[in-house]
């Protein structure tokens, strides 16, 4: 009989070392890149708000704000938007060409997403294989990235409201758009909270996006084990 090559766990042979990590370098840039702006852009945000709010009575305090007034709060802003968008374009670009989108975010079955949710109410949250997204994360990671979309959207409506009188009428308004921005702030400030959580329940999640994470078997290994 013909002996069977195996690898010794822990030990990175040629062959292991050739399978790309389940975050990328690139990636795991933009991540934290993302990480540090959104602070910036959310913090200086609140800063922009209590200036004009739009809830009456609510006000951030000012251990919140990023920037003493409403004129560095805006500085501030403008300063982080420019790397959120060129960040987030690559990150868009990256996530498209790379197939990363698709393989990771698709498909997202409602069935899978009502069973995700009784679990996690049940606390069921252990997450064994952290290379295979579950139904709620994928549907929270396409929300956050619409919201951030929108976000742009809205914000530079905000920014240029004459020039681009046009979207601020087809979003209905100067305040509606403030409204809007405002909703999207509320809905990745949401997303954040319930990240950081999720990070810091399962450990080995937040060391994946620092370090890489395991290597990836290569897509048409994975086919043939499933088909077999």
């Amino acid at each position: 009989m013909g002996r069977v090559k195996t690898e010794a766990p822990g030990v990175e042979t040629p062959s292991l070392r050739k399978r790309r990590r389940l975050h990328p370098w690139p990636l795991r840039i933009m991540h934290w890149v993302n990480a540090v702006v959104m602070l910036i852009m959310i913090a200086s945000g609140w800063g922009i708000y209590d200036d004009d709010v739009i809830i009456r009575g609510f006000h951030f305090g000012s251990f919140w704000r990023l920037g003493d007034w409403a004129a560095w709060s805006l500085n501030w802003h403008f300063a982080g938007m420019w790397f959120l968008v060129l960040n987030g374009l690559a990150y868009l670009a990256y996530g498209c060409a790379s197939g990363r989108f698709r393989e990771k975010l698709l498909p997202i079955r409602p069935s899978e997403v009502v069973q995700t949710v009784v679990d996690t109410l049940h606390l069921r949250i252990a997450h064994p294989d952290i290379t295979v997204y579950n139904a709620v994360q994928k549907l929270l990671y396409i929300i956050v990235i619409l919201a951030g979309i929108s976000q742009v959207i809205t914000g530079i409506v905000i920014w240029k409201p004459v020039q681009l009188s046009g979207l601020v009428a087809l979003l209905g308004g100067f305040q509606t758009a403030r409204v809007l921005h405002f909703a999207g702030m509320a809905v990745i400030v949401g997303f954040l909270i319930v990240h950081v959580a999720l990070a810091l329940l399962v450990p080995k999640t937040l060391s994946a996006m620092i370090a890489g994470g395991p290597r990836l078997k290569p897509s048409g290994h994975t086919k043939q084990g499933r088909a077999a």
